[in-house]
């Protein structure tokens, strides 16, 4: 599902009566999840949203967070067929992809056949991403923004719906390679999962160390799924809402305002239109996520870090004094919070 689709003109009315059944589904959804994950609401909460809102998410953390656990448990819940991709530096884009071989009918005919490789997947993870090498990454690249991989000249469509769950290490660089720009910008999210708290903790040493392991189970299928996805497409946005999107996505670029302000100053390059589609779909998607049948500018205050973090550089002198991307986000949505 394309971040490019038109806004099309909506039936309020139809749209309010099919928010207030879906709110009842994804209560549904959060439960499910729940069984299996523990103290981690907000990384919950915003990988549901990149969902909903028809994207593809990078989960930062260090080892031993569930990352791997909570992608198991979206791809249960949500109905989907998941799939896994152990990322190294000797992976190559077949190994991906998929490739073709030789076959050889009874009377002799040969023919290739096309065997699918694991991006064949409605949710994909991509586990240490960052330790593919740059040519592996871009046969992902393909998959994540046009939806179909090409090989041998010919085409071969993804299913529907098709996320990817990327996961990064943040401490570890040995034997990495960086994502690139257009990469990280093909990203709708970038989902910093942080170490539970005191209360979660200790649940997840009771829970997970006994003679039992609770398993999600599905509670939305894919075709409701992209229902839902469609709903967030539709619902309505304010005016206030989309001004405070494109003042805080603009005020992240260089000399966007004119002069040298305390942003403009440090940042090399800023987010681009992408983000501001991003956070369009994402701030409709948290209202759904809460209940509401409309995001609010708090929406968009609240989801501009995800958004926009992993689609700005700073400059060296920025870097050098300390400043970091938090900082420059945390004044941006003063200006619009």
């Amino acid at each position: 599902m394309s971040l490019n689709s038109p806004v099309k003109d909506v039936d309020v009315s139809a749209v309010v009566a099919e928010a207030e059944a879906a709110v009842a589904r994804l209560t549904q959804v959060k439960s499910g999840i729940g069984k299996v994950i523990f103290g981690q609401e907000g990384v919950v909460e915003r990988s549901l949203i990149t969902i909903l809102a028809g994207g593809h998410g990078l989960l930062v953390g260090v080892p031993g967070l569930a990352k791997t656990r909570l992608v198991e448990a979206l791809g249960a819940v949500l109905g989907l067929d998941a799939r896994r991709i152990q990322f190294t530096p000797d992976l190559m884009p077949s190994d991906i992809l998929g490739s073709e071989v030789l076959d050889q009918s009874p009377d002799g005919t040969r023919s290739f056949r096309f065997l699918h490789g694991p991006v064949f997947a409605q949710l994909l993870m991509a586990d240490e991403i960052n330790r593919a090498s740059p040519r592996t990454q871009s046969a992902l690249l393909q998959s994540m923004q046009e939806y179909h991989v090409t090989v041998a000249g010919a085409r071969h469509d993804l299913p529907r719906p098709f996320h990817v769950l990327a996961t990064q290490n943040p401490l570890e660089q040995e034997g990495t390679y960086p994502l690139p720009e257009a990469q990280l910008d093909r990203f709708l999210m970038q989902i910093d999962v942080p170490y539970p708290d005191l209360a979660a903790e200790r649940r997840i040493v009771l829970e997970t160390t006994g003679d039992s392991d609770t398993q999600a189970t599905a509670v939305l299928s894919a075709d409701e799924l992209m229902g839902l996805q469609r709903l967030v497409r539709r619902m309505p946005i304010g005016q206030s809402v989309v001004e405070a999107i494109l003042e805080l996505v603009r005020s992240t670029r260089p000399g966007e305002t004119g002069k040298a302000d305390d942003i403009s100053r440090h940042v090399a390059w800023g987010a681009g239109p992408r983000a501001s589609q991003a956070l369009t779909l994402t701030v409709r998607a948290r209202a759904l996520y809460d209940g509401r049948l409309a995001p609010s500018i708090d929406d968009v205050v609240a989801l501009a870090e995800p958004v926009l973090q992993h689609r700005m550089a700073l400059t060296f002198a920025a870097r050098a004094d300390g400043v970091t991307v938090r900082d420059i986000i945390g004044r941006a949505k003063k200006r619009v919070g």
